[in-house]
């Protein structure tokens, strides 16, 4: 039983929808042509003198074809009832007027009424039980007629001498009753399993509208997402390099002022610095604007921000070849810049690829914009450290200030080194020097660029190489630098 309930799909969750009014407007002309041509059929099998032994005139005849064709107007509306009225307007019809219910275009109706509560029956369940009413009635039905030996004698005899002889395999009787139910068992099992198919078709055909639905709003979502993305990965390149400059411009205009009457050489030196900065500043930030005027549409507008495309004059993008020069720009008359590249084995760094060495050098550029906005350090210092071996890429800042009152921050400048660090992976962290004055800054990012471990040895947030600076987790507390 529980196999007939999962064929019939009583347990599927999904219901076809009911006909809209344009499908019940068919349905109604559709039987109107039921109709005309039953009626048409019996005219014609009247003229054969067919109906020649029918009990009832011609009256009951036509009722019975219209309030079968009746049945077809509301086939996808009320499908389970028209399942159960056709097996019993059938029995019915072939007790008072059989040769009405026997012609071809009546015999094709009741085929399609059962076709179609199978096929739009909503009430799984219910449809069941329509069925299994419909093939009950018909096999007392034929029980009935073979339990009447005139009955059946008249059947076998209707076929002529050859049939009363047995020229067969089986005798006339077996075969008579064995054709009976072959006919029956073709008639309501092809309809019922037609419909079957035809409802299992349709949930298969909502399944798949349903999906394609689903991705087409994750679509959507997605290229929001993407959209965010691209906005995030600007702004993050236009704080960095604003940041970066103005701040250096900041602290060299400020030391140009102190010594402009003591120290001239000095004084131009830093100014020399200023402007140098805002030429830098102005040629990134135009760069950057030519990547977006020069972005198509279907085009990645953070792919070329990464990679340096979009606009014909724009300079490569920073990698780790560019630090030694950051750290000389980065050095003014108050605070020395050291920056140091590690390599396992020699030419490591020169491996990595383009969007991990951007990143590298955006985090210590920015780790270093926040030594001269909020700390007193008198130098800095910035390692970066390939490890092959490990699948690492390790970065460590650390200067030995302490926080310049009144230069409170928005946070924005850690957060970019975290959205950076983890959208190829990695983990930042961040926090006062334990033990020792200053703050210091350290990111870990896989080799590999993706989330998860980048190779035996780089557990992503692990602690760092080095021992004397044992890093506390970054804390919106501190987070102002």
């Amino acid at each position: 039983m529980m196999r007939v309930d999962r064929w019939f799909g009583a347990d599927e969750e999904w219901e076809r929808p009911a006909p809209d009014r344009r499908a019940v407007r068919n349905d109604v002309w559709l039987a109107v042509l039921a109709f005309v041509v039953s009626a048409l059929g019996a005219e014609l099998m009247r003229s054969l003198g067919a109906f020649e032994n029918e009990r009832l005139g011609v009256g009951w005849q036509y009722v019975g074809m219209a309030s079968a064709a009746a049945l077809v107007a509301v086939r996808r509306s009320h499908p389970v009832l028209v399942t159960a009225l056709a097996g019993v307007h059938m029995l019915a019809l072939g007790l008072l007027v059989p040769m009405t219910m026997s012609t071809l275009p009546m015999q094709t109706l009741y085929f399609f009424l059962i076709f179609s509560g199978v096929a739009w029956a909503r009430d799984r369940r219910a449809l069941l039980a329509a069925v299994a009413l419909t093939l009950t009635l018909m096999a007392a039905w034929l029980a009935w007629t073979f339990a009447l030996g005139r009955g059946l004698e008249q059947m076998v005899s209707s076929f002529g001498p050859e049939a009363e002889e047995g020229a067969g395999l089986f005798s006339p009787v077996v075969g008579m009753v064995g054709y009976t139910l072959l006919v029956n068992v073709i008639f309501f099992g092809g309809a019922i399993v037609l419909g079957q198919v035809a409802w299992d078709g349709a949930r298969r055909t909502a399944q798949v509208l349903d999906q394609a639905r689903t991705i087409a709003a994750q679509a959507r979502r997605l290229r929001d997402q993407a959209v965010v993305d691209e906005r995030l990965r600007i702004a993050r390149e236009l704080h960095d390099v604003v940041a970066h400059h103005v701040s250096l411009m900041g602290v060299q205009a400020a030391a140009a002022r102190r010594v402009m009457g003591k120290d001239p050489d000095a004084a131009t030196a830093a100014l020399t610095s200023v402007e140098q900065s805002s030429r830098d500043a102005v040629t990134q930030m135009r760069g950057l604007l030519g990547t977006l005027r020069g972005h198509g549409e279907g085009e990645d507008l953070g792919q070329q921000v990464r990679e340096g495309e979009g606009a014909g004059e724009r300079d490569p993008q920073p990698s780790l070849a560019d630090l030694p020069r950051l750290a000389a720009r980065a050095t003014t008359s108050t605070c020395e810049v050291v920056v140091d590249v590690v390599e396992d084995p020699d030419g490591a760094a020169a491996r990595v690829a383009p969007p991990l060495q951007l990143t590298a050098y955006r985090v210590v550029q920015e780790a270093l914009a926040n030594v001269h906005r909020h700390s007193t350090a008198r130098s800095a210092r910035a390692v970066v450290r390939v490890d092959e071996a490990a699948g690492c890429l390790e970065i460590e800042v650390v200067d030995d200030g302490t926080a310049r009152a009144g230069t409170a921050g928005t946070g924005l400048g850690l957060l970019g080194m975290e959205e950076r660090a983890s959208h190829l992976g990695g983990r930042v962290e961040a926090g006062p020097r334990r033990g020792r004055a200053g703050w210091r800054v350290f990111v870990r990012v896989p080799l590999s660029g993706t989330p998860g471990p980048g190779g035996p040895g780089c557990a992503v947030g692990a602690p760092g190489a080095w021992a004397d600076d044992v890093p506390v987790e970054l804390s919106r507390a501190g987070a102002d630098r």
